[in-house]
């Protein structure tokens, strides 16, 4: 079977591709066919996330190993694209490039026969110009005033020395040779 996707840029214009893809391909395998997709050399790190259905992400798929212990982490190459989704898990986020952060939105829009003689991956539908820089994200909680609410009680810099009235630090020149 053949899976096409939708995959839209996180951008101000209209920006996306489709792509058509074997869905015993891995996620590696997606990740190759977007960078190359839009443009990008390839060159960067990036991640799948799962979500759920209203775009909230999940679990994190990294490209490579980052894990503690080496072969202990599961990565791209490892996960069949029917492993991940299907008719009822249609939506999984991409992340390329983790300086800029370009932001994919990637949908399984169709289940199909595969076509005799045609290659796969490939792009079937191209639609808007990447632009020069990603989107600028957000990354405040909701609750960002929360820290400075909690401390306007009249507390001035001093309440807040860890070291004030502590003499368990002495001995190991914490205070002289705090950068």
């Amino acid at each position: 079977m053949v899976y096409k996707f939708r995959v839209i840029l996180d951008a101000e214009d209209d920006v996306f591709r489709d792509i058509a893809i074997l869905e015993d391909d891995t996620l590696e395998d997606l990740h190759n066919a977007i960078f190359n997709s839009f443009g990008f050399d390839g060159m960067e790190v990036a991640s799948f996330y799962t979500c759920d259905e209203t775009w909230n992400q999940e679990d994190e798929i990294s490209l490579f190993d980052t894990g503690d212990i080496p072969g202990e982490q599961k990565v791209m190459s490892d996960y069949p694209l029917s492993d991940i989704l299907d008719k009822e898990n249609t939506k999984i986020i991409y992340v390329y490039d983790f300086i800029n952060m370009w932001t994919f939105l990637v949908e399984l829009a169709a289940v199909e026969d595969q076509v005799t003689g045609n290659q796969y991956p490939e792009t079937i539908f191209s639609h808007g110009e990447i632009p020069d820089e990603a989107m600028e994200k957000n990354f405040e909680a909701d609750n960002a005033d929360h820290y400075n609410d909690e401390f306007e009680d009249g507390l001035d810099e001093d309440d807040l020395d860890m070291f004030e009235g502590d003499d368990s630090f002495e001995d190991y020149g914490f205070e002289e040779n705090w950068n």
